[in-house]
């Protein structure tokens, strides 16, 4: 897996690009990952409803879900589905719209340096084994890419919006993600 630095893009992977993203502010360096964990409706997975959230044609009708959520204006730079398929929306070295009102370390707008993967899930539902895989193997293409990113660099949405977000949520499992990881110095 290996990030294309010139266009930021993921070889190898679905590109589904979504209007929701800005360049990043001048002198900005990537220094964030920031886990997500997404779900459309709430609590099911599969289907087209995450693409067509983060490409602003997410029909209101569809679920009544949908009516609370079809007006956001929202991206993830890549999605990480149940199976392992990743999909990218927004090139790495551009601004996606993930973290909302969010800081980190005394530093708010998260958006500006960081980058954002949804696994599809929820709080409250195991993620799977070829998810933590993808993350993993995800990670390191972006550690490589960008240098200002480690293993110690990686947080949960809940981290940088506590009170506001909790996903990923009490299933992630952090300790098996540090040791898929253990190899990145």
């Amino acid at each position: 897996m290996r990030v294309d630095p010139a266009t930021g893009l993921l070889a190898g992977v679905r590109h589904f690009p979504s209007p929701n993203q800005t360049e990043r502010p001048a002198g900005a360096a990537i220094e964030l990952l920031i886990v997500h964990g997404i779900s459309l409706p709430p609590g099911e997975f599969e289907g087209s409803w995450i693409d067509a959230l983060f490409t602003n044609a997410l029909d209101p009708a569809a679920h009544p879900y949908f009516a609370t959520v079809a007006h956001l204006r929202v991206s993830a730079h890549a999605l990480i589905r149940r199976g392992g398929e990743i999909v990218q929306y927004v090139p790495f070295h551009r601004r996606a719209l993930h973290a909302g009102v969010s800081a980190w370390r005394g530093r708010a707008e998260c958006n500006d340096f960081s980058i954002g993967i949804e696994l599809e899930g929820a709080d409250d539902v195991p993620y799977t084994g070829r998810q933590y895989a993808a993350l993993a193997a995800l990670t390191r293409a972006l550690v490589a890419a960008y240098p200002g990113l480690s293993p110690e660099r990686i947080v949960g949405h809940s981290d940088v919006a506590p009170g506001r977000k909790t996903d990923p949520g009490p299933a992630f499992d952090w300790a098996r993600l540090r040791r898929e990881l253990a190899p990145i110095r």
